[in-house]
C-alpha cells in the first residue's frame, strides 16, 4: 500500500514529496520476532492506526482532522478488513491511492471534495451539477430502474429515495485525487485552473476557496522541495519493524529545600501514591530516584503484579526534603537512566516522569543525552520558579508536560499523573479518570458532590481523598444502591494525608454521591479523585483526550483547546464539555468547549470539542484540565459518519452500462448510555508570552464564519450561520455586514464593493447561537450580468458572504462564500454530456407521447360534441 502510495504521491506533487522511511509499531501482544525495540515511538503518537473497532465509519479509512484549513490533523485510521480484502478496491480504489487521499488530509490539512448530504447542487447558470472537482468529471443519473433524467430524482436540490448519481468509470480529467481518488485518469490534485468553486463541499467551505493543489504547495513541505530531474523514480521506502518490549516508568523526584514550599512535597507524595497504587499498569516495572544537587537511587526496578508490589514501591517514596536549595535535573536524569538500563542494557522505550520545582541553569547540558537516550520524558513543573526551559525535554522526546500551580486548593498534580497511561492504546487496561475536585471548605462545613460510574468503566474503581492538615475529613459514600461508606471503610495514610477506598468487583453503574465534613476548626484544602478500569475487555470505554493546538503562544494569538471524545472510535455527542485553565497567579478560567462547527471547531458533531482560549492574565505557563458530562436523557452517538474519509464509490458507468459495486457494510453504532458519564483529562500545559501588564486596547475580532448556508424559499433567500462572538467565539458581536453579488471572482476578491444587503434590523445573538435573516434579492433583477475582467455570468444565481463587527469596530474574515439559484433548474449541465444525451431522447419521447394524447383528445372532444347537438335537436323536436 505505502509503495505504491509513495509513486502515486511523487506524480501527483509533480515530482517532488515520496515516503522514504516507514517505522511500524507492532502490537506488544504479538509473539516477538526479530523486531526492532521502540526507541519513543508509541501508539499513541502514529500517524496511522489500524485497529479492528470500526465505529459508525465502518471500513471507511478516516481521518481526523480537528483544525482549520492547512493545519495537520491527528490520526489517519485503517481497519484490518480494509486492509485485507481486496473486494474493498472495487468502491475505494487500490489501497495507495487511497493512502495518499488521507495523507493529503493529515499532512497538508486539505478536505474532501464531495458532499455526501449534498451530492448535487444548482450551480450559478441554474444548472443541475454533481458535487465535485474538477467540473469536467462526468456521470449520470440512476435510478432504481435505470438511467433517467434528473428530474426525475430531484426534489428541492435533494435526490429522491432509490436515486443516484454514477461517474464514468472513463473519464478524460485527471483531477482530484480529493474528490475520486477511484477513478483510474485521476492522478493530480485540483489545481486553481481545474478548481470548481461552485461545489458545497468541505474543501471550498473551509479553505476560502482555495484549490487542494494551491493549499498543498503553501506548505513546509514545498518551501525547499523542487522536482527531481529527468524520468527516474525515487526509490521504494524502507520498513522498519518495531515492538514494544517491557513497560518500564522511573520516577525522577525533586526532593531540594524549594519543594518544603506551598505544600509541593505533600501535594507530591499524595499523587505518587495515587499513581502507584491505582494508575500505572499491571506487569509494568517501576523504578524511584530522587534528586537535590545529585541523584540518588531509592528503589530499583520493581514489576508490579499485586497490590503488595504496589504498596512496596509506596514505601520507598520520599518523605522528606533536603537542605539543599540548588538542585540538577540532569543528575537526577542520569540516575533514572541508570536505573531503567538496568533490565535490557539500554534505556530504550522507558519513561521518565519527571517532577520539579526549581531553575536549573544548566539544563540544557544533557539534552542531547536524553534525546540520544530512547526515552520518553513526561515533565511536571511545580510553582512559577520550576525551570523556563523544562519542557524541552518533554518536546524533544515527545513526552507530555503538566504545571501545578501553587494553589492548594488546585487537584492538577493528581490529574497530571493520572494522564500518564503507558501509551500502547489498550485502553482496557488504562485507568480513566471519572472526577477531579478541589476546593476550601470551611471550618464545621460539608461539600457532597455525586460522580457516575457509568457501565463502560467499574472495574478496579478507586475514590482518594486528600487533605491538608491533622486527621482526615467525615467522608460518607454512598453507591446508586444506597449501600453506605464512611471513614473506617477507607485506608488512611496519614503521613500523606490520604485516604483511598477500593471498590471491590465492578463497581455498580449510577450516580455515587459523597459528602466530606471538615471537622477542624480552620479551613481544609480538600480534594477527591475517583479513577477505573474497563468494565469489560471487548466494549472500549469513553474516553476523553485534552490538548491544546500549540506549546506556547505570543500575546494576542489565541490558543485553541480541544477535547477529544469517544467511545472507541464513535464520537459522543451532546456532552458538557468544561476546560479549567489555571494560572501560576489569580483563579481558575471556565471556558465551555462546543462541537458545533463553529469558530475553533472545525467540523459539527465529530466528537472534538474545541474553543478558542484568550483571557490571558499574565505571562507564564497555563496548565488546563477537561471535565465532561453527559446526561442519559441526551443521545450520544452520531447517526452520520463526520469528519474526512476516502469515498466508497456504489458504482460506475462502463461501456454504456451500469456496474454497481457491493453495498458498503455499515459501521457500528454502539449503545446509549443509560446511565450517562463523568470524565477528567488533564490537556497538559502551556506557555503564554508577552502578555501586557496594565490595561490594553481591544484586540480580538470576532471569528470567522464558516457554516454559512443560503436557500431560496419562493422569492426570498433565507441565510442561516453560527453566531460569532464579540471576541472570536466568546460574547455577541455587535453588528453583521452582508454582501451578495453575481460574481464569484468579484464577492471572493473584492467583497467591499459586492452589493450591500440591508441589515439594520438584524442584531447578533450570543456566540453559539444559531442566526436566521431572510432578505430579497430584487436589486438583482435588472442587473447585467457583467463580472469583473469582462467576465460574464450569465446566471440566476447569487453569491453571498458575511462578516461580523464587535463594539469596537474590529471585524472578522469574510465568511465562506453561499451560492443560492434564483430560479428553479432547467437543466443538467454540459459537462454531463451523456445524461444530455438521454435527457434530449427521454424529452422527445415525451414529446412525441404528448402528440399523440392531444390528438386523441381533441377527437374525443369533437365526437361528444357532435352527440350534445343532436340531443339537443332531439329534444327540441319531442317538445
Amino acid at each position: 500500500m505505502i509503495t505504491e502510495a509513495s509513486f502515486y504521491l511523487f506524480n501527483a506533487t509533480k515530482r517532488r514529496l515520496f515516503f522514504r522511511n516507514i517505522k511500524i509499531l507492532i502490537p506488544a501482544t504479538w509473539k516477538a520476532h526479530n523486531y526492532s525495540k521502540v526507541k519513543q515511538e508509541s501508539y499513541e503518537k502514529a500517524n496511522v492506526i489500524v485497529t479492528e473497532w470500526k465505529g459508525i465509519h465502518g471500513d471507511d479509512p478516516y481521518t481526523l482532522q480537528h483544525r482549520e484549513c492547512g493545519k495537520e490533523g491527528k490520526y489517519i485510521h485503517f481497519t484490518p478488513n480494509f486492509l485485507l480484502n481486496d473486494e474493498l478496491t472495487a468502491g475505494y480504489g487500490s489501497r495507495g491511492r487511497v493512502f495518499v487521499h488521507e495523507w493529503a488530509h493529515l499532512r497538508w490539512g486539505v478536505f474532501d471534495e464531495y458532499n455526501n448530504d449534498k451530492p448535487v447542487y444548482i450551480n450559478g447558470r441554474n444548472e443541475i451539477q454533481g458535487t465535485r472537482c474538477s467540473s469536467d468529471i462526468t456521470g449520470v443519473f440512476v435510478c432504481e430502474e435505470g438511467l433517467c433524467p434528473e428530474e426525475n430524482c430531484i426534489i428541492s436540490k435533494l435526490f429522491k429515495e432509490g436515486c443516484t448519481f454514477l461517474y464514468n468509470r472513463t473519464q478524460n480529467t485527471t483531477g482530484s485525487i480529493m474528490f475520486m481518488q477511484s477513478l483510474p485518469s485521476v492522478v493530480e490534485f485540483c489545481n486553481s485552473s481545474t478548481h470548481n468553486q461552485e461545489a458545497p463541499n468541505l474543501q471550498n467551505q473551509l479553505c476560502s476557496l482555495k484549490s487542494t493543489w494551491d493549499v498543498i504547495a503553501g506548505s513546509s513541505d514545498f518551501n525547499h522541495s523542487l522536482p527531481m530531474n529527468g524520468a527516474e523514480l525515487p526509490p521504494p521506502p524502507t520498513f522498519s519493524l518495531m515492538q514494544a518490549g517491557d513497560k518500564v516508568v522511573c520516577l525522577v523526584l525533586d526532593v531540594s529545600s524549594k519543594m518544603a514550599e506551598e505544600d509541593r512535597f505533600l501535594r507530591l507524595q499524595q499523587a505518587t501514591e495515587l499513581y502507584l497504587m491505582q494508575i500505572v499498569e499491571i506487569g509494568t516495572f517501576v523504578g524511584i530516584v530522587s534528586f537535590d544537587s545529585k541523584g540518588e537511587i531509592r528503589a530499583q526496578l520493581h514489576q508490579i503484579s499485586s497490590d503488595d508490589d504496589r504498596k512496596l514501591l509506596v514505601s520507598y517514596l520520599p518523605t522528606t526534603v533536603s537542605a539543599e536549595s540548588e538542585m540538577s535535573i540532569c543528575s537526577g536524569l542520569k540516575k533514572g537512566f541508570e536505573v531503567v538500563e538496568k533490565l535490557n542494557g539500554r534505556a530504550h522505550g522507558s519513561v521518565m516522569i519527571l517532577v520539579t520545582s526549581g531553575a536549573d541553569e544548566h539544563l540544557s547540558n544533557c539534552l542531547l543525552t536524553v534525546l540520544s537516550s530512547g526515552s520518553t520524558v513526561h515533565s511536571i513543573a511545580l510553582g512559577s520558579s520550576a525551570a523556563g526551559n523544562l519542557e524541552e525535554l518533554s518536546r524533544l522526546t515527545g513526552g507530555l508536560k503538566f504545571f501545578v500551580p501553587d494553589k492548594s486548593a488546585s487537584n492538577s498534580m493528581n490529574d497530571a499523573f493520572s494522564r500518564m497511561s503507558s501509551g500502547t492504546g489498550d485502553i482496557f487496561q488504562q485507568s480513566i479518570q471519572l472526577e477531579s475536585m478541589g476546593v476550601t471548605v470551611r471550618p464545621q462545613h460539608q461539600l457532597t458532590r455525586t460522580v457516575t460510574v457509568d457501565s463502560s468503566v467499574g472495574n478496579d474503581t478507586v475514590f482518594l481523598v486528600t487533605w491538608q492538615t491533622g486527621s482526615p475529613p467525615e467522608i460518607v459514600l454512598f453507591d446508586p444502591n444506597g449501600r453506605k461508606y464512611n471513614t473506617s471503610n477507607f485506608i488512611t495514610n496519614l503521613a500523606f494525608q490520604t485516604a483511598g477506598l477500593q471498590i471491590a468487583g465492578t463497581a455498580k453503574p449510577g450516580l455515587w454521591t459523597y459528602t466530606l465534613n471538615n471537622t477542624h476548626h480552620s479551613p481544609q484544602a480538600l480534594t477527591v479523585t475517583v479513577a477505573s478500569r474497563a468494565s469489560s475487555p471487548v466494549r472500549p470505554p469513553v474516553t476523553v483526550n485534552a490538548f491544546v493546538e500549540r506549546d506556547s503562544t505570543y500575546f494576542p494569538h489565541p490558543v485553541t483547546i480541544y477535547a477529544n471524545v469517544r467511545k472507541g472510535l464513535n464520537p459522543i455527542l451532546n456532552a458538557t464539555v468544561m476546560a479549567t485553565i489555571e494560572t501560576e497567579t489569580g483563579d481558575p478560567i471556565m471556558l465551555k468547549l462546543l462541537d458545533n462547527g463553529a469558530g475553533a471547531d472545525v467540523i459539527k458533531n465529530d466528537g472534538v470539542y474545541s474553543r478558542y482560549f484568550f483571557s490571558f492574565a499574565v505571562s507564564g505557563r497555563y496548565s488546563l484540565t477537561v471535565h465532561v458530562h453527559h446526561s442519559p436523557s441526551i443521545s450520544t452517538l452520531a447517526h452520520s459518519v463526520p469528519g474526512s474519509h476516502a469515498m466508497y464509490v456504489p458504482g460506475y458507468i462502463a461501456n454504456d452500462n451500469i456496474q454497481m459495486n457491493a453495498p458498503k457494510t455499515p459501521g457500528h453504532k454502539s449503545e446509549e448510555e443509560q446511565w450517562g458519564l463523568s470524565r477528567v483529562s488533564s490537556g497538559g500545559s502551556f506557555s503564554v508570552l508577552q502578555v501586557p501588564t496594565g490595561p490594553h486596547p481591544d484586540m480580538f475580532p470576532p471569528c470567522k464564519i464558516i457554516d454559512l448556508e443560503a436557500v431560496k424559499m419562493k422569492d426570498e433567500v433565507i441565510l442561516s450561520w453560527t453566531a460569532p462572538g464579540e471576541d472570536f467565539d466568546q460574547g455577541q458581536a455587535t453588528s453583521y455586514e452582508i454582501r451578495m453579488s453575481r460574481s464569484l471572482r468579484s464577492i471572493q476578491g473584492d467583497f467591499n464593493s459586492a452589493i450591500l444587503v440591508n441589515t439594520s434590523e438584524l442584531n447578533p445573538q450570543q456566540a453559539g447561537n444559531r442566526e436566521i435573516f431572510t432578505f430579497s434579492p430584487k436589486l438583482f433583477a435588472n442587473e447585467p450580468d457583467h463580472g469583473p475582467d469582462g467576465e460574464i455570468q450569465g446566471n440566476h444565481g447569487v453569491y453571498v458572504a458575511m462578516r461580523a463587527t464587535d463594539r469596537n469596530s474590529l471585524k472578522s474574515a469574510v465568511s465562506n462564500v453561499a451560492l443560492v439559484s434564483l430560479l428553479l433548474p432547467l437543466h443538467s449541465a454540459p459537462a454531463l454530456s451523456r445524461d444530455n444525451l438521454i435527457l434530449k431522447g427521454v424529452l422527445i419521447a415525451m414529446g412525441l407521447v404528448g402528440i399523440i394524447c392531444l390528438t386523441i383528445a381533441l377527437i374525443h372532444w369533437t365526437l361528444n360534441r357532435k352527440r350534445r347537438v343532436l340531443k339537443e335537436e332531439n329534444g327540441t323536436k319531442l317538445l
